[in-house]
């Protein structure tokens, strides 16, 4: 199925086309990993809604990116609650062991890291989103253990394609 048959059956279930841009516009960063200008205006054409609206909600929630991220998006949020429970030192210490500043991209793609201003769990605080999971109660040490287990997680996946590119035995 097409990009643009996702967005239509998605776009079916909405009494006003306007109401689908949301999950238009995950549709389309599946697709394409990042929303880039060319791709926002796809999705408004499919929808048949102003440009401007789909470009509006692309560049105000964190879960869409105009840019390229690596394989692991980390989003450390740095509102009060996190704040006051470490948030900034942690930031600190990602910029270190990564050797990147926030809103940086490491060398070998792996690691995107941001700071958000509420993931909305301030129970768990200090609280990272790594794509759709959250990482609770944070410290340098689950930090430590987090990256190496993404780093892990990369490695098997860069072997799992490798293998699926070898000729068969």
């Amino acid at each position: 199925m097409t990009m643009r048959e996702k967005i239509e059956e998605a776009a079916a279930r909405y009494p006003d086309q306007r109401s689908a841009i949301m999950p238009a516009l995950l549709i389309a960063q599946q697709e394409h990993g990042h929303l880039p200008g060319p791709v926002l205006e796809e999705v408004a054409d499919i929808l048949g809604v102003e440009r401007i609206w789909v470009y509006e909600l692309a560049t105000f929630y964190t879960l869409f990116h105009t840019e390229p991220v690596g394989m692991f998006h980390l989003q450390l949020c740095n509102n009060v609650s996190c704040m006051l429970c470490g948030s900034e030192d942690l930031l600190d210490h990602l910029e270190t062991v990564l050797g990147i500043r926030k809103g940086g991209t490491t060398p070998d793609g792996l690691f995107t890291l941001s700071t958000v201003e509420c993931l909305g769990a301030c129970e768990m605080a200090p609280v990272m989103q790594v794509g759709d999971d959250y990482h609770a109660h944070l410290d340098v040490t689950r930090i430590n253990a987090l990256l190496d287990s993404l780093r892990a997680i990369a490695g098997a996946a860069s072997v799992e394609h490798i293998s699926a590119r070898l000729p068969g035995e």
